[in-house]
């Protein structure tokens, strides 16, 4: 899947207007994934990870929805790994 970056939650590995590729695949700690919230399509990194739930948070807490609003989601809420642009995986 092909996705724009809207908005500043990413930054600075992600800019507003950036494309992004994702795949589904299983997700690890420090990927920066797609994930479906209410809805909506966000990209976020994964800071936690359990058997069945995720914690998402954005590079840019300041201007993040992410799990320090909406807590853990359900796995099934990760819709793909993104695989490119390369290089955004890290471990916080």
């Amino acid at each position: 899947m092909i996705r724009r970056v809207v908005g500043t939650s990413m930054s600075p590995a992600l800019k507003e207007g950036d494309v992004v590729v994702a795949i589904p695949m299983e997700p690890m700690i420090g990927d920066v994934v797609v994930i479906k919230h209410k809805g909506i399509e966000k990209i976020k990194r994964i800071s936690r990870l359990g058997r069945d739930k995720v914690e998402v948070l954005g590079d840019n807490g300041a201007a993040s929805t992410d799990s320090r609003q909406f807590w853990l989601l359900p796995m099934e809420s990760v819709v793909g790994r993104v695989i490119w642009p390369r290089g955004l995986h890290h471990y916080r």
